[in-house]
């Protein structure tokens, strides 16, 4: 499966963005789907995944109450609406899939099988 994230940008302290994750070739509806992002001389960092299904969604201390993800299985695409950005928020953010069997933790980025080629945020203050 190939995933191609987009809708990045550069948007102020407060605006909102909605990445998107679009998957192509070998898809189906069983992929869990995880949002990470790096900033510079940082560690990836969780930010949200959600089920194959969509009945569940998980959240990075830094998403909860501003970020929410979501899925669109008949267009293969996830999608993180983030709101309330802060200059903080400002990363590279990548989607990964990970194949079943879910062997590994949701937040953990080893767990992931497959993943996109990122996008940028920049959120200026």
């Amino acid at each position: 499966v190939q995933l191609q994230a987009s809708g990045g940008g550069l948007v102020q302290a407060g605006d909102s963005l909605r990445l998107s994750c679009a998957a192509s070739g070998r898809t189906d509806s069983t992929y869990r789907i995880g949002w990470f992002r790096q900033a510079p001389g940082k560690e990836r960092e969780f930010v949200a995944a959600i089920t194959n299904s969509g009945s569940s969604t998980f959240y990075g201390d830094s998403a909860k109450g501003r970020f929410t993800i979501s899925t669109d299985n008949a267009k293969n695409t996830v999608y993180l609406q983030m709101n309330s950005l802060k200059p903080e928020d400002t990363a590279v953010y990548y989607c990964a899939a990970d194949a079943p069997p879910y062997s590994g933790s949701y937040s953990y980025a080893g767990t992931y099988n497959y993943w996109g080629q990122g996008t940028q945020v920049t959120v200026s203050s």
